[in-house]
């Protein structure tokens, strides 16, 4: 029972978290302004990183940098997400008031989903050392697909899922509110949001294939790999609504993405043979992204003024 305590504690936090976020700051809704969204990043960011104090005063310095590599890890690989939710949105024409609403339930969703993910994985490593190989081999081919796909504009028009639910899902296309299913003269309707919320969830489950095997070439602790995932989560609206306009003009981002994708790979093709330090890894990550940041503003500041 001892165990489930810690499990208990951060449901209990994470509920109220979410409470005070759509219940009460943001209960009208209104558009994000870049100094509220840079305001609550920071205050995401500083209760991440208050709770990676307590996993060191908890379980140690190791545990602790584990927590924090793979936080830094799950916010550089959801950066790529934030291009496919300004594509969503702009395609739906889903008005800057209410994406906040839409992308609040979609960190819900993604939150229970990747529980699931986190606890089958877990088992499945437990059951079968092989799962470690398969893992990294999904990884190593994400990278793969990453690279090839760097400058692919994301296609919500020929989306299947969105084929699917046009011809079998009753909607109000029409419809530019923020809710998400419309009772008109007996019927129900869904709504452009209701699409929008669908095809997020849709694309975190997919997303989550590739960053929670990466988690796991960090470490293999069930509340490590789940607090690690979700605080990066739970700040992922803010930063979007801070970074939607400005991470188009970060030119090799996705190139830092592949890199760091087939370097978890290679380290969890490698776990049964040879450990690579935590300390390594975390320096690959962040001087891969440094290089990619700034070889973004060499060439944006290259194609401004070439002369």
């Amino acid at each position: 029972m001892e165990a489930l305590f810690p499990w208990i504690g951060l449901l209990v936090l994470i509920l109220i978290f979410l409470i005070l976020d759509l219940g009460i700051f943001n209960r009208v809704p209104h558009k994000i302004s870049m100094r509220e969204a840079f305001a609550v990043s920071l205050v995401w960011i500083f209760l991440s990183l208050l709770f990676n104090v307590f996993i060191w005063y908890w379980k140690g310095g190791e545990p602790a940098l584990a927590f924090f590599t793979g936080y830094l890890l799950e916010k550089l690989l959801s950066l790529d997400n934030m291009f496919i939710f300004a594509v969503i949105f702009n395609f739906f024409e889903i008005a800057p008031r209410h994406q906040h609403r839409i992308l609040f339930w979609g960190v819900l969703g993604a939150i229970v989903f990747r529980l699931l993910l986190i606890l089958i994985g877990v088992k499945l490593i437990e059951v079968f050392d092989w799962v470690l190989y398969l893992f990294g081999a999904i990884l190593i081919y994400s990278s793969y697909k990453f690279f090839i796909e760097r400058n692919e504009p994301a296609k919500v028009e020929t989306n299947a899922l969105m084929l699917w639910a046009r011809k079998w899902i009753p909607l109000r296309e029409n419809y530019k509110g923020r809710r998400f299913f419309l009772h008109i003269n007996g019927k129900w309707f869904a709504t452009p949001a209701f699409l929008v919320l669908l095809t997020i969830e849709t694309s975190d489950i997919v997303f989550a294939i590739d960053s929670i095997p990466a988690i796991f070439a960090i470490t293999l602790d069930p509340f490590i790999v789940f607090t690690s995932n979700i605080f990066a989560v739970l700040g992922l609206r803010s930063l979007y609504f801070l970074l939607a306009h400005v991470i188009p003009r970060f030119y090799y981002l996705q190139h830092a993405l592949s890199v760091i994708l087939g370097f978890v790979g290679i380290k969890l093709l490698l776990a049964n043979h040879f450990k690579i330090p935590l300390g390594f890894s975390l320096s690959v990550i962040v001087g891969t992204l440094v290089i990619a940041i700034l070889a973004s503003l060499w060439k944006d500041k290259y194609a401004q003024n070439p002369d």
